[in-house]
Order: C-alpha cells, then sequence, then structure tokens
C-alpha cells in the first residue's frame, strides 16, 4: 500500500513490534506510539491515514486518545484493537471504524485496515 501511513498505538512493546511488522510486509508505512499522549504527538508530527488503538493502556487510554484527537479536528479512521469481549461495543464508543478482537490472524489485520485506508 504505497503512501498509506499507520499509526499503532499500544502499550505492549511485542504487540506493537508485530503489528508493525504485518503491516510493513504488505507495504504500509508505519509509526508506533506507547500510549495515547505520545499519539496524540504522532499525529501532530504525521497525521497518519489509519490509525490502529488499542484501548486500555497507561497514560492516556483509548478513549482519552479519540476524545482529544477528534476534539483537536482530526477525523482518520480508527481501528479499535482489544482483547476484550465487549470489543465492538468500544468501538463504537469512540466512533471507531472497525475493530480486530486480540490476539488477531494476520488476514483479520490486514482486512480491517484495508476497509477503512483511504480510497477503498
Amino acid at each position: 500500500m504505497p503512501d498509506v501511513h499507520v499509526l499503532v498505538v499500544d502499550d505492549e512493546p511485542d504487540i506493537r513490534a508485530t503489528v508493525s511488522a504485518m503491516l510493513e510486509i504488505e507495504g504500509y508505512a508505519v509509526t508506533e506510539a506507547a500510549n495515547g499522549a505520545d499519539a496524540l504527538h504522532r499525529v501532530e508530527e504525521r497525521a497518519p491515514d489509519v490509525i490502529l488503538l488499542d484501548m486500555r493502556m497507561p497514560v492516556l487510554d483509548g478513549w482519552g486518545f479519540a476524545a482529544e484527537l477528534r476534539r483537536r479536528g482530526h477525523r482518520m479512521p480508527i481501528v479499535v484493537m482489544t482483547a476484550a469481549r465487549d470489543a465492538a461495543h468500544w468501538a463504537s464508543e469512540i466512533a471507531a471504524s472497525a475493530f480486530v478482537a486480540k490476539p488477531f490472524g494476520f488476514d483479520d489485520l490486514i482486512t480491517a485496515v484495508e476497509e477503512v485506508r483511504p480510497g477503498t
């Protein structure tokens, strides 16, 4: 996916690295953030086309991140990544475009990103 930039936001380094590697295999440009506050900084540095967002994180969780992102006027699609049983509900709470339930497979992740990325 040339020219499609994805921001991966998760407090677990292994998950960030795995998700980033999956996306890079498919040709996506990837930036990582360890929490919502870090992610807001990354968005201001280079606005992503898609955000993959964990919900439970220290410093600033997914709900706080999404609220501040929208308050700042950003409207890029968010895909929630969570192990919670109520992933769909959490995604709807923040008006996310999609969700993937952890643990998710390669195909699930790529499909979710491809469905929400610009130009599709």
